[in-house]
């Protein structure tokens, strides 16, 4: 029975039985079929791509942290092997600096790349990624060009 569950049922809001239509198959407690990098925390700040991205090993994650603390999910996510968006737009400026120079030392010595995407919007991907530029494919003198 969920601590939720406990609680509710301890003040008397509902029924004490276990009811399974309640929970819907999940059992907190089960840990039967879960390996150690299938754990994944949930945090609001913290978003992958998508559930098939998670099981190809493709994703992106995307962080937008509130202060330095929030660092460390940065770190583990790339240390992982997942690529980071950093967006720090909300964060103070000497925090962002921060986080910024903690990003540049984690990218070295992982032997990734940082990038500055937008205005305190940093892409961070490791070592096997390379990150292609949309201005290279450009037509030099084409159809709008009007000089």
């Amino acid at each position: 029975m969920g601590s939720v569950r406990k609680a509710s049922a301890w003040l008397g809001l509902v029924d004490d039985s276990d009811d399974e239509r309640y929970y819907g198959g999940y059992e907190e407690d089960s840990e039967e079929g879960t390996e150690p990098g299938d754990s994944w925390v949930t945090n609001p700040k913290v978003r992958v791509a998508d559930e098939v991205a998670q099981e190809q090993g493709t994703r992106i994650a995307t962080v937008t942290p509130d202060g330095f603390r929030d660092a460390r999910g940065i770190g583990e996510l790339f240390r992982d092997g997942v690529p980071v968006i950093v967006n720090l737009t909300s964060m103070e400026p000497s925090d962002a600096k921060r986080v910024v120079d903690f990003a540049a030392g984690l990218t070295f010595g992982l032997r990734g790349s940082i990038e500055r995407v937008a205005n305190r919007v940093f892409l961070l991907t490791p070592a096997d990624y390379k990150v292609v530029s949309g201005e290279g494919g450009r037509m030099q003198g084409g159809f709008f060009n009007q000089s």
